[in-house]
């Protein structure tokens, strides 16, 4: 039986610690040393360079106005101070402030009329059902679409409305019901698009036509089969086409100008109608006072409303803000026993550790708008020590 020996270290391998920590050592010390020697080098390489800038100062040459050239002077005007070229500047401005709280008559300008608020109230309410569609073109690799439907208002802010989507259909039909709230109908239009949905990426249009209003008569239900076009412009072949029914309801209001002529200084009053069918219920946050919040004040209003939430812009750091801001409501009933709350918070500042804080809050019952059409309150808050909102509300019907 033979033996075979190996020398140390030829079997199990074992490492050496000491050149490892060696090389550890070499490396911190050799990154340490390359850092302060470049601290070291732009410190001394800074005052070299103080050292040999020049040391002398010029003395600033000064001359009089009169010797100074037209071009000169007139690139220092702007620089020169109001007091420096008017010597009665300051006299002017004290005596014109002094003379606005003494002398007399003082005047105060108060609008009566926007003219350009006053040609956007709302005149009725459109009702658009979208029926069906038919021929439409083949936009998928299997020669099929999705296609659904896109309202928009012309004119207005609001977000499209939209149908359900039909999938795997060139012939869809719809038949659901959009309400508008028409404020102009003699410029105004309403946009459909036809989409062809996809799951993913843009959903490609696949025609569109619009609904001219200055065209409808409040005279019942009017049923319109369109051409889907490319876009308005194109006079190419059609897309296809689609069936809508479109019914205006004016609201039975007074002619404006009528109103005005007999007395411009008077308050709008909501016609005098009953209750019997549906509307648009008109919300106008006036303005608040003696709001105070914990940590800040920038309050904005919210509208809570048959679950719908609207809310009035904020406004930074005011006690007293003043919105004057329309929101609209389409009933299909009257509201007679419904009510409506009204918020107003405080938005916390972009930067800070306060979260959003709620100054007070009423809510409102309307069986009274609906039974005197309009009414226009000042409200006590909630949860407010002497914080109040002037809040006006109408009810129309079409």
């Amino acid at each position: 039986m033979g033996f075979i020996f190996m020398p140390r270290g030829w079997g199990g391998l074992e490492p050496n610690w000491e050149g490892l920590k060696v090389g550890l050592v070499s490396t911190a010390l050799g990154f340490f040393g390359f850092g302060a020697g470049l601290t070291a080098g732009v410190v001394v390489g800074y005052y070299i360079f103080i050292h040999f800038q020049p040391s002398d100062v010029k003395d600033p040459k000064i001359r009089p106005l009169v010797e100074h050239d037209t071009q000169s002077l007139e690139c220092m005007l702007p620089e020169i101070p109001l007091w420096v070229k008017y010597s009665d500047y300051d006299r002017e401005t004290i005596k014109n402030q002094v003379a606005n709280m003494f002398l007399w008559p003082r005047i105060l300008e108060v609008p009566v009329l926007d003219v350009s608020k006053a040609s956007k109230r709302p005149v009725g309410i459109l009702h658009v059902k979208i029926i069906r569609a038919y021929k439409l073109r083949k936009l998928d690799f299997f020669g099929k679409s999705d296609p659904y439907v896109k309202l928009k208002l012309s004119d207005e802010k609001l977000p499209s409305k939209k149908t359900s989507v039909k999938h795997g259909n060139l012939d869809p039909e719809w038949n659901e019901e959009f309400k508008f709230v028409i404020k102009d109908p003699e410029n105004q239009v309403v946009e459909l698009n036809v989409y062809d949905w996809e799951k993913v990426g843009q959903h490609e249009r696949m025609g569109m036509n619009v609904i001219q209003l200055n065209e409808l008569t409040p005279d019942g239900p009017k049923t319109l089969t369109l051409n889907l076009l490319k876009n308005l412009e194109s006079r190419d072949e059609s897309h296809g086409h689609i069936v809508v029914e479109v019914t205006f309801k004016p609201f039975k209001e007074e002619d404006l100008s009528k109103d005005i002529s007999e007395n411009a200084y008077a308050v709008e009053d909501s016609p005098d109608y009953g209750p019997s069918g549906g509307g648009l219920l008109v919300i106008i946050v006036h303005e608040a006072h003696d709001l105070e919040g914990k940590h800040h004040t920038n309050p904005y209003a919210r509208i809570l409303f048959r679950g719908d939430k609207r809310k009035t812009k904020h406004i930074k750091n005011n006690r007293d803000p003043r919105w004057e801001e329309e929101f609209q409501f389409v009933c299909e009933a009257p509201p007679v026993n419904e009510k409506m709350q009204v918020e107003v918070l405080s938005k916390a500042p972009i930067i800070g550790i306060y979260s959003k804080e709620i100054l007070g809050y009423v809510t409102i019952s309307l069986a009274d708008v609906v039974n005197n059409k309009r009414t226009n309150n000042t409200y006590h808050l909630i949860d407010s020590n002497n914080g109040q909102i002037q809040i006006e509300i109408q009810w129309k019907t079409s």
